[in-house]
């Protein structure tokens, strides 16, 4: 008979489980990965931002490697997890993004590239003092806007 540590069957037995449940609970990959990247999105926009406003000092180096990655973040290839059948009607509670987005006619497909142009223009800028930051931050505003008016469900 062979005797496995008692300490050893129940790290497996929890890692067993752990994989189970995460794998149950995961919700749709691609949805996921969405959310990861508006994420990326919203913490690099939170430190500009906020050095915008006056609610941080602005930080030349800080503000350059936070618009560096808006950038970076907003020039991946996001076909992947763009996909349809991951709408908020299909996966509602999950997914905010609007059935439209699929659609004949839209234009998000253009607002991305509008918003990367925009990105890296922020980019060239941030570094450059406060007032060259902040004014470059109005297209990349208006870029995220555009988007979520038109294809972006309300929450629950």
């Amino acid at each position: 008979m062979v005797r496995i540590p008692l300490a050893l069957a129940l790290t497996c037995g929890l890692a067993v489980a752990g994989t189970a449940f995460a794998g149950g609970h995961a919700g749709n990959p691609a949805v996921s990965a969405r959310k990861a990247h508006m994420q990326l999105y919203s913490f690099n926009l939170g430190i500009l931002g906020a050095m915008a406003k006056g609610e941080t000092e602005y930080n030349a180096d800080a503000a350059a490697a936070a618009a560096s990655n808006l950038a970076a973040v907003a020039s991946l290839n996001q076909s992947a997890y763009w996909v349809p059948g991951t709408s908020s009607d299909d996966l509602p509670g999950e997914s905010r993004a609007k059935p439209e987005i699929w659609q004949a006619g839209s234009t998000a497909a253009e607002i991305g590239m509008s918003f990367a142009e925009a990105a890296a223009a922020l980019a060239a800028v941030a570094g450059d003092g406060k007032d060259a930051m902040a004014g470059a931050m109005g297209a990349v505003g208006k870029g995220c806007g555009d988007c979520h008016k038109a294809y972006r469900a309300p929450r629950n």
